[in-house]
């Protein structure tokens, strides 16, 4: 989502001010973020693969790089709130080599997990503050955690056990069997008006409040049986505000796993500047994340029927096409709201793909006041 050098500019001065204002951070707090996964069937057992991130927010950095903004982009209170809320994983301090036990609520036993990685070692988290391993639970033992906590659509909820650690998650178990969705964010599920340019698109992620797309999440409820998948371009940093924002009782999107971009943001790795210059100079990165991250997904559920849906502002015709190709028995329909009107200048771009007509963005224009 965010490729234009104007954002990053902007990320990397708020990491800027993470290292050099490191000492006024002010009061810190442990938090963990389990991001929305889901689990499948292996044998007897159900493996469920897990992204954790492990920080202290820091609210004195918060402010006075919400300061900085304030002044740079003249944004009014209410707009200064929203930023501030919006950055709140980027500018956190990272916790290294840190493992978090959880516990499944309601769970009679009692019983703590870690994450695992391959070598069968507890996973630790890395310079990032990041660690991705998986559980794996006997499909007895999985059955009894759904009926303790009265789940009957596959969805657990944990928390984290250690008193060095708060948060909390959720995992959804999907059958071998069933359809699932795959759904792109940005101009698809939320506007973002990715084709009016990098200023437009700075405001809409920045600074004011999300805004769903007309119809959309009705277009989703429909498909009462789905599971869900939202794959995004989006750095993982935003995955709060987003999928609190799509899972909001009055935008109404159905609960699903999130796959979004890695940035990483430990400025004292190589990697870190690596993963910056590629969202500036290489086209093909969101392409290539999302390509891996679709087609990952659909190869773990063989047997399962898929719907693609994305927008045609970027490149999801193209990345959901090739999908059709690669898996011609497991994609059912595709889906693309047309928001660069496609379906006039270029309907061969989206042959064989149900329409979904929107409102027209144009470069530099924006369909919300600017006041």
């Amino acid at each position: 989502m965010v490729k234009n050098l104007l954002i990053i500019s902007l990320l990397v001065f708020i990491a800027g001010c993470s290292t050099a204002l490191s000492g006024i951070a002010g009061q810190n707090e442990n938090k963990v973020t389990f991001y929305n996964t889901f689990g499948y069937l292996e044998g007897d057992y159900w493996v469920i693969p897990m992204r954790v991130y492990v920080y202290h927010r820091r609210r004195g950095i918060e402010r006075v790089t919400t300061s900085f903004a304030k002044r740079r982009y003249r944004l009014n209170n209410d707009e200064a709130k929203i930023f501030r809320s919006r950055i709140t994983d980027i500018v956190a301090d990272s916790e290294w080599r840190e493992s978090v036990r959880f516990v499944f609520d309601d769970d009679p036993e009692g019983e703590e997990f870690m994450l695992m990685v391959d070598d069968g070692d507890y996973a630790r988290t890395d310079m990032n503050g990041l660690k991705m391993g998986e559980i794996r639970i006997p499909v007895e033992r999985a059955e009894e955690l759904l009926n303790s906590q009265g789940s009957d659509d596959g969805w657990l909820s944990f928390h984290a056990t250690t008193s060095r650690h708060d948060g909390t998650g959720n995992i959804e178990l999907i059958e071998p069997q069933g359809l699932s969705v795959i759904s792109d964010i940005d101009d698809t599920v939320k506007i973002t008006e990715i084709p009016a340019g990098s200023r437009i698109v700075t405001r809409n992620t920045f600074f004011k409040e999300y805004t769903a797309a007309p119809g959309m999440a009705g277009l989703y409820n429909e498909w009462e049986e789905a599971s869900f998948h939202y794959v995004s371009g989006a750095p993982w940093q935003l995955y709060k505000s987003l999928s609190g924002f799509l899972f909001d009782e009055n935008t109404g999107y159905p609960e699903g796993s999130f796959h979004m971009k890695n940035v990483r943001k430990n400025y004292f790795n190589l990697g870190s500047w690596r993963d910056l210059r590629e969202l500036i100079t290489n086209e093909n990165v969101t392409f290539d994340q999302k390509f891996e991250q679709i087609s990952g997904i659909i190869e773990t559920f063989p047997e399962r029927d898929f719907i693609l849906v994305g927008d045609s502002g970027e490149k999801d015709p193209e990345i959901y096409r090739m999908m059709m190709e690669q898996f011609p028995d497991q994609i059912k329909e595709v889906y693309i709201r047309d928001v660069i009107n496609d379906r006039e200048l270029n309907p061969d771009r989206l042959s064989g793909m149900t329409i979904i007509p929107a409102r027209t963005i144009l470069p530099g224009v924006t369909q919300f006041s600017q006041d």
